[in-house]
C-alpha cells in the first residue's frame, strides 16, 4: 500500500513516465544492464541466437539504450543478417549521433548489401568523426569505386595510405582507381609494389594482365599471365591473357588450344565461343569455326557479327545456301551492314546472277560511296558486259579510295583500251607496273597495245620480259612468235611456235603459222605436216583455201 502511495507521488511529480518504467521493471525484471550481461554470457558460449534473443526482449520491454542496439547490430552482423544489423545501427545513431563506431559499422553493413551510395555516405561520416580511422577511408574509397567514381575514390585511398602506407586494400584500391582513370603507368607501379610484398597476389596479377590487354602490350600480358599460372594453374584470367597474346602474334594454333580451354570453363560464354570461331577460321578449320559461330549465335541470338562470320565461313566452304541464310539473319538484326550486302552480292555473282549482283553493288556504293571493293566488283561486271564507260567510272572511283592498286590500274587500262582510248590505257598499264614491277597483266596489256600500234620492237620487249618472269603459256609463245615472224626473225619464231604446240598439241593457229614459217625457210614438206595437223584440230581454217588458187 505504501509503495502505491509513493508511486502516486512520483506520478504527480513527473507526469507518470517514471512510474510506468518502474512498474515494467517490477513485473518483468528486465533492465538494460542485466540483458546485456546475459547476452554477453550467451555470446561467450557461442550461442549467438540466444544472445540476440536476450537483447530483443530488452528492446520489446522498452528498456533498450544505444549500447543494447549496438550489441544487437553486432550479433545480427555475425549471423549475416546485414539488413537487420543496419537497422540496429541506425537506431544507435538516432540515440547517439556521435556514437564512436555506429556510423562505421552501419557503413560495413551497407557495403555487405552492396548499397554503395549509402555505404559511402556513412564511411565519410565515420572518417569525419575520426580522421585517422584508416578502415573508414579505405571503405569510402572502395564504395566510391563501386559507384564507378574513381575520381573521388582516389583521394580517399591516398589519405588512407598517408596514415598507413602498407594498407593492402587501400593500395590495391588506388591501383584500380588509377587504372580506371586511364593512368595505366601509375597503376602498374602500384600493382608492382603489391606483388613485391606479396608475389602471390592474384588480384594484382589479374589487374596487371588487364592493363597489358588494354594497352595491347604483348610482353607485359604474357609475363604476368605466365606468373599467375604458376600460382593458379587453371586461372581463366591468365589463360585469356595468353590467348590474346597468341592472337596478337598470329599464332592461331596456340589461340585455338587456349580458347578451347576457356570454352570448357564457360561453355555458355558468347565471347569465348566467338573467339574460338575466329581462331579456327584463321587456321583454316572451317567446319569447327562454323560450329563455334553457330554456338555463339545460339547463346546470343542478336549478335549480328557472329552470324556475319558464320556466313563468311560457310561461304568459303561453298555452302552458298547456308551462307545466304546467315547473312539474311544478320541483316534482320542490323539492316545496314555493308560487309553483308557485299558478300550477298558476291554470292549472286558466283551463282551466275550477274545482273542482280551488279544491281546489288550499285546499291551498296550508293549508300556507302567509300566501299572500294564494291566499286571494284562493279567495275569488273561492267567490263565483262562491255559497258566500258561504266567500268572506267568504277575503277577510277576505286583509285580515288585506294591508290596504288595495281589490279584496278590494269582493269582501268583494259576498259580504256576496249573503248578505243589507247593513250589512257597505256598510262593505266604503266601506273600498274610502276607500283608492281611484276604485273604480268599490265605487261600483256602494254604488249597488246604495242602490237596494235605496230610498234613490234616495244611489243617484243614486253613479251620477252614476260618470258623472263617465268610466263610459259602456249598463247604467250604464239604471240611472241608472231611478233618475231613479222620482224623477220623467222628462226626464233619457229622455235617459239614449236614451244607453243609442245605445250598445246591442238593449238591450230600455232600449227598453221609454224607451217608458214617452215615453208618460208624452205621446208615445204614439214610445213604441210603442220598444216594438216592445224586443219585436223580446226577444220574451219580450210575456208577460203581454194579462193584465187588458179
Amino acid at each position: 500500500m505504501s509503495q502505491r502511495k509513493r508511486n502516486k507521488v512520483k506520478v504527480e511529480e513527473t507526469g507518470g513516465r517514471f512510474v510506468e518504467d518502474v512498474e515494467r521493471v517490477e513485473s518483468t525484471g528486465i533492465t538494460a544492464s542485466s540483458s546485456l550481461a546475459r547476452a554477453v554470457a550467451h555470446h561467450l558460449d557461442g550461442r549467438l541466437r540466444e544472445a540476440l534473443a536476450e537483447l530483443n526482449r530488452a528492446i520489446d520491454a522498452g528498456v533498450a539504450n544505444a549500447e543494447i542496439y549496438s550489441a544487437q547490430g553486432h550479433l545480427q552482423f555475425e549471423l549475416e543478417r546485414y539488413d537487420a544489423a543496419a537497422a540496429s545501427y541506425e537506431e544507435v545513431l538516432k540515440l547517439l549521433p556521435d556514437h564512436p563506431s555506429a556510423a562505421f559499422n552501419l557503413a560495413v553493413c551497407l557495403e555487405r548489401m552492396e548499397r554503395w551510395s549509402a555505404a559511402a555516405e556513412k564511411f565519410a561520416q565515420a572518417a569525419a568523426q575520426d580522421p585517422n580511422r584508416v578502415e573508414a577511408l579505405a571503405g569510402l574509397g572502395i564504395a566510391r569505386l563501386r559507384m564507378e567514381n574513381p575520381e573521388e575514390a582516389l583521394p580517399a585511398f591516398e589519405k588512407c595510405l598517408e596514415l598507413d602506407p602498407s594498407h593492402h586494400h587501400a593500395l590495391f584500391g588506388k591501383g584500380v582507381a588509377l587504372q580506371l582513370l586511364k593512368q595505366s603507368g601509375e597503376a602498374v607501379e602500384v600493382y608492382k609494389r603489391i606483388i613485391e610484398k606479396n608475389p602471390d597476389s592474384e588480384e594484382a596479377l589479374v589487374n596487371l594482365i588487364g592493363v597489358g590487354i588494354a594497352s595491347k602490350n604483348e610482353k607485359m600480358t604474357q609475363e604476368y599471365s605466365e606468373r599467375l599460372l604458376t600460382i593458379r594453374a587453371h586461372s581463366q584470367a591468365a589463360i585469356e591473357g595468353l590467348a590474346l597474346c597468341a592472337f596478337w602474334r598470329g599464332d592461331y594454333e596456340a589461340a585455338t588450344q587456349l580458347c578451347t580451354k576457356l570454352v570448357e570453363f564457360t561453355p555458355d560464354s558468347f565471347e569465348r565461343r566467338f573467339n574460338l570461331g575466329v581462331a579456327y577460321q584463321r587456321t583454316g578449320h572451317l567446319e569447327q569455326a562454323a560450329a563455334a559461330y553457330q554456338e555463339a549465335a545460339r547463346i546470343k541470338p542478336d549478335a549480328a557479327q557472329a552470324l556475319v562470320n558464320l556466313g563468311v565461313v560457310l561461304h568459303e566452304m561453298g555452302n552458298q545456301k547456308g551462307a545466304s541464310q546467315a547473312y539474311d539473319k544478320a541483316l534482320k538484326i542490323t539492316p545496314d551492314l555493308p560487309v553483308v550486302q557485299y558478300n550477298l552480292a558476291l554470292l549472286l555473282e558466283q551463282q551466275g546472277s550477274t545482273f542482280e549482283a551488279e544491281s546489288s553493288y550499285e546499291q551498296l556504293v550508293g549508300a556507302h560511296p567509300g566501299w572500294e571493293d564494291a566499286w571494284f566488283r562493279l567495275g569488273y561486271l561492267r567490263l565483262q558486259r562491255s559497258h566500258y564507260p561504266g567500268a572506267i567510272e568504277a575503277f577510277e572511283r576505286c583509285l580515288e579510295k585506294r591508290s596504288p592498286w595495281p589490279e584496278a590500274h590494269v582493269n582501268l587500262g583494259l576498259a580504256y583500251w576496249r573503248s578505243g582510248d589507247h593513250d589512257a590505257a597505256g598510262k593505266a598499264f604503266e601506273e600498274a607496273i610502276e607500283h608492281d614491277a611484276e604485273s604480268v597483266d599490265a605487261m600483256r596489256g602494254l604488249a597488246a597495245l604495242a602490237v596494235e600500234n605496230q610498234d613490234y620492237t616495244k611489243a617484243l620487249d614486253f613479251q620477252a620480259r614476260l618470258i623472263d618472269r617465268g610466263e610459259r603459256s602456249p598463247e604467250l609463245f604464239f604471240n611472241t612468235g608472231l611478233l618475231l615472224q613479222r620482224t623477220g626473225q623467222v628462226e626464233d619464231a619457229i622455235q617459239l611456235y614449236r614451244e607453243a604446240v609442245a605445250d598445246k598439241p591442238d593449238f591450230a593457229e600455232a600449227l598453221l603459222n609454224l607451217g608458214h614459217a617452215l615453208k618460208e625457210q624452205g621446208h615445204p614438206d614439214e610445213a604441210r605436216v603442220y598444216w594438216s595437223q592445224a586443219l585436223a584440230a580446226k577444220p574451219a581454217l580450210a575456208q577460203g583455201y581454194f579462193e584465187g588458187s588458179q
